[in-house]
């Protein structure tokens, strides 16, 4: 320790040698950082204060109706892209910010000067923004802070425009894509039923199986009464043939006229439920049992049948009692001659029955052979279908979707352009303090005076090491390993102590007097800042 503190003085000692020209350097730099204090610009802060309410009765009101978007999570992430580059070339054109700036080298600069000093904060957990900006001139940075003012405003609310607008037109060309894709789906469809309009593949909602079945059922039914016709047309013959060789003549009490269905005929009503079954039978082939044709149909045979009953009994009774009344000595020959007409009448309708079923058979054969033939392609022909039907109903659901969140998405722009959904609210307008906020002179003048001392200091030791001075004889001996043989010491007359001392005290007096004034001046200073404010 004793040894550090011997080194320090001689080190304090070297510097002492250079006080004067360290004097005079403090002087300097200490005027110097003064001037260049009081040459730097008063820096003026405008300021405004924006709230922003996202809480509207609106958004419980439309729920579900319309997309809401989140307001807080738009005007969070407006605000902290809003000092951009091409807001700040659109805030330098409000603000006339560019009559100055002449070359391309200018406004670069003035862009990335505005980008640097242009200030956003937002309040902790409230939708507060604060905008400020600092510029030597008050009404310049008044003009840009109300000029940043209208761009965070008008950039909301174009976004919510800009996306409202494109999200619309986005739906647009989709749903003319989609409304494209449904009408070929739908002349696919259109194509395929008219091309397979024989099968009854839609209409009929029948599988090629069933129709089969269905056939094959009809088909037995008409063979069993074309047998049935067959055998009474024979049996009518049989009686005519009999009844001309006069074997015929007892049946006439009783056994042909007791036989309604041999003793009389109904050729037109026969032929209407002919024909009557026959369109039953087409529409067998297309529809189900409920629908109103195919029970339309079976109300009219029903009908056509009781008739049928009513007609044959009419008849029989007349037949009888033309034989009751006709005269005894003609009994057999009238008789004969009557029940020979009768059937004659009977065979002649038997055979267009016959003729009519054995068409009937033909027709339902040559429909159940088709349908056989048809069982091999029907499950291609039905798995087309099917896959025409599934594309037309994908296509027709997306058609429908779009065609709502369009609807959707024009009540979603309407109410985000609606007052109360998200209203900006100038709190404080801007203005400008009229005290300047930079620079602190107060705080940079005594940092003039360290940086004065403290070069001071360093350039006497700086010289002081430049230029070493021993001023011990141990030190001598010790720097130049010599053998030392004396020390001559000084010896100052009373002239030479006085010049010392006043030396001394010229020293110490400019030392204090450049504190002292430093001091003086920053009172001033102090003073005019209050009264200032």
């Amino acid at each position: 320790m004793e040894e550090l503190l011997k080194q320090l003085q001689t080190v304090l000692r070297g510097m002492w040698k250079y006080r004067w020209p360290a004097l005079i350097v403090s002087w300097v730099v200490t005027a110097i950082g003064v001037a260049v204090v009081l040459k730097i610009p008063d820096q003026y802060e405008a300021s405004a204060r924006i709230y922003v309410d996202t809480q509207s009765i609106l958004k419980p009101l439309m729920s579900g109706l319309a997309i809401q978007p989140n307001v807080e999570q738009q005007v969070s992430l407006l605000s902290r892209t809003l000092i951009s580059r091409p807001n700040v070339e659109k805030l330098i054109r409000m603000a006339d910010l560019d009559l100055n700036a002449k070359t391309k080298a200018q406004q670069e600069e003035l862009i990335n000067d505005l980008m640097k000093d242009l200030k956003i904060s937002q309040a902790r957990g409230d939708n507060l923004y604060n905008l400020s900006y600092r510029n030597e001139d008050r009404d310049k940075a008044q003009r840009v802070i109300q000029s940043l003012v209208s761009i965070f405003v008008e950039s909301s609310l174009g976004q919510t425009r800009r996306d409202s607008d494109v999200a619309k037109a986005f739906i647009n060309e989709q749903i003319k894509q989609y409304e494209q894709r449904l009408e070929e789906a739908e002349a696919r469809l259109k194509e395929f039923r008219l091309r397979n309009i024989d099968r009854q593949l839609v209409a009929g909602g029948e599988d090629s199986l069933a129709r089969v079945n269905a056939l094959a059922t009809q088909l037995d039914q008409a063979r069993m009464q074309l047998r049935e016709a067959e055998n009474a047309r024979d049996a009518a013959k049989a009686q005519l043939e009999a009844l001309k060789k006069g074997e015929g003549a007892a049946p006439v009490g009783g056994g042909l006229l007791q036989s309604p269905a041999l003793a009389v005929a109904t050729p037109e009503i026969d032929a209407r439920i002919d024909a009557t079954k026959r369109n039953l039978d087409g529409l067998l082939l297309r529809y189900t049992e409920q629908h109103p044709d195919v029970v339309s149909a079976r109300r009219l045979l029903k009908d056509l049948e009781e008739q049928k009953a009513r007609e044959i009994a009419r008849l029989q009774e007349e037949a009888k009692a033309a034989a009751a009344n006709a005269p005894a000595a003609d009994g057999a020959m009238g008789g004969g001659t009557f029940m020979a007409q009768q059937l004659g009448q009977m065979v002649a309708s038997a055979e267009v029955q016959v003729a009519s079923l054995r068409a009937r058979v033909n027709e339902i054969a040559a429909r159940h052979q088709q349908a056989i033939a048809n069982l091999r392609t029907a499950p291609a022909l039905e798995a087309e279908l099917a896959q025409l039907n599934r594309d037309y109903a994908i296509h027709k659901k997306n058609y429908d979707d779009l065609v709502a969140r369009r609807e959707s998405a024009a009540m979603s722009g309407e109410l985000e352009v609606a007052a109360g959904v998200a209203e900006f609210r100038l709190i404080d307008p801007p203005r400008v303090n009229p005290k300047p906020v930079a620079p602190n002179r107060l705080l940079l003048m005594p940092l003039a005076l360290v940086a004065g001392l403290g070069i001071a200091v360093f350039l006497a030791f700086a010289a002081s090491q430049l230029r070493p001075v021993f001023h011990d004889g141990g030190e001598l001996r010790l720097k130049t390993q010599l053998p030392l043989i004396g020390v001559v010491s000084a010896v100052m007359s009373d002239a030479a102590r006085r010049r010392q001392k006043l030396e001394l005290v010229k020293f110490w007096s400019a030392s204090g007097s450049l504190v002292l004034l430093f001091m003086a001046g920053m009172a001033v200073m102090a003073f005019m800042a209050q009264r200032a404010v």
